[in-house]
């Protein structure tokens, strides 16, 4: 499948150059910093429908305000930045962010809040496809790993976002988010010179071949759409959790608002722990297999998650986030192995229009909520996992020279 692109590719043309841990840490750090706040806008919905009396739908309508600008947004600056990379552009991303931060701190009115969302969504946008190709860049050849180090930030922060809510924002009041935002103001620093260093790599890196390799274009575009739907339905499952787990636990357990964050902490934890993990299996074992076993391997635990007790339930989420997330990472480098030369566009489309579709169905599901309660939600939810067949669809590991 011939593109043109001023990014070179071929898993060559990197590993000669060395891992640089201190840039993936650096870019981990600030995808931490970039989730918490993301996660901090789930975390306070239960603090946000008290205080300005909303439903369950307004409340998916305000993760649809954020998904979505995110996956409206981040294929477009993906593919922008295939041809002409924009490292620098990191930092402004994060400034977006900061002002969304701000926002929901001191927001009076229902359509400030989702103002802030958006502009959250905007930093998210611009923040992923651009940090996914400085982690490709930083890999040294460890795709796997480069980007499950790049994602363990992200899911730490998206784990940390209810615990900060727990023990800061419920206890001080919302307008304690506004403490989060110094360190938005120090991502933007260190994003700069993130980028001033990811300049310098790609136009180092930029004269080297291109040895990818290329399938079939029918292939590609089948193997693609079957990623898509693959981390459609995963993002479904986490939208459920993140936006609507704690009124689950609260709703059938009884639980306070400080005991239903530390359950959606225990997801949360787990998917920063098997996004890591799958990554660096993936490295070992190859992709298929580590989806394969995320995907189907999650079913019977999502099945039995509705239907049990209190402290089954915090460990059954737990062993369902490590389990469901551990295919991310293999997912986004097997797509880009497919692409060759298109690692923005890629992750923008796995990290925007996959999550935006999350957003769509967190909207969905609140409607739905509301009219036959939670319950359903996550019984139907539970379902989802069968499609990992789908896998079976994939081009298979040797046609990958793995």
């Amino acid at each position: 499948m011939s593109v043109q692109s001023t990014e070179p590719s071929g898993p060559g043309r990197l590993a000669g150059a060395g891992t640089a841990w201190n840039i993936l840490l650096a870019i981990s750090l600030c995808h931490m910093v970039n989730d918490v706040m993301q996660s901090m806008l789930a975390a306070i919905y239960p603090l946000l429908r008290t205080e300005f009396s909303l439903s369950y739908t307004q409340i998916g309508i305000m993760t649809l305000a954020f998904q979505v600008t995110a996956s409206l947004l981040q294929p477009v600056v993906g593919m922008v930045t295939d041809r002409h990379p924009q490292p620098r552009s990191l930092s402004l991303g994060m400034a977006s962010t900061f002002c969304g931060v701000l926002l929901l701190a001191f927001a009076h009115q229902y359509w400030v809040l989702l103002t802030g969302a958006m502009l959250i969504g905007i930093g998210s946008a611009v923040f992923h496809p651009e940090s996914s190709r400085v982690a490709r860049l930083a890999s040294g050849g460890r795709f796997g790993t480069a980007q499950s180090l790049f994602q363990l930030g992200g899911n730490f922060g998206q784990s940390l976002g209810p615990l900060l809510a727990a023990f800061i924002v419920v206890p001080l009041g919302r307008p304690a988010v506004a403490w989060f935002a110094v360190a938005a103001a120090l991502g933007v620093a260190m994003l700069y010179q993130v980028g001033n260093w990811a300049e310098g790599r790609r136009r180092a890196s930029a004269a080297q071949p291109d040895t990818a390799l290329r399938l079939p274009r029918k292939v590609v575009v089948r193997a693609i759409i079957v990623l898509a739907v693959l981390t459609f339905t995963k993002n479904i499952y986490g939208a459920a959790m993140t936006s609507y787990f704690t009124f689950f636990t609260i709703e059938k357990f009884g639980l306070g608002p400080q005991g239903a964050q530390l359950m959606l902490f225990l997801f949360l934890l787990g998917m920063a722990a098997g996004v890591m993990l799958g990554g660096i299996v993936g490295d070992r074992v190859g992709p298929l297999k580590v989806i394969w076993f995320s995907i189907l391997g999650v079913l019977p635990f999502t099945l039995a998650l509705p239907h049990v007790g209190l402290i089954p339930t915090g460990i059954l989420s737990l062993v369902i986030g490590l389990i469901l997330a551990s295919a991310f990472p293999v997912i986004v480098v097997f797509a880009q192995e497919l692409v060759p030369g298109r690692t923005g566009m890629v992750a923008g489309l796995f990290f925007g229009f996959s999550f935006g579709m999350g957003g769509i169905s967190a909207a969905a599901l609140g409607v739905l909520a509301d009219a036959q309660g939670l319950d359903l939600v996550f019984l139907l939810c539970s379902m989802l996992p069968v499609l990992g067949i789908l896998t079976i669809f994939l081009p298979k590991q040797d046609q990958l020279g793995g």
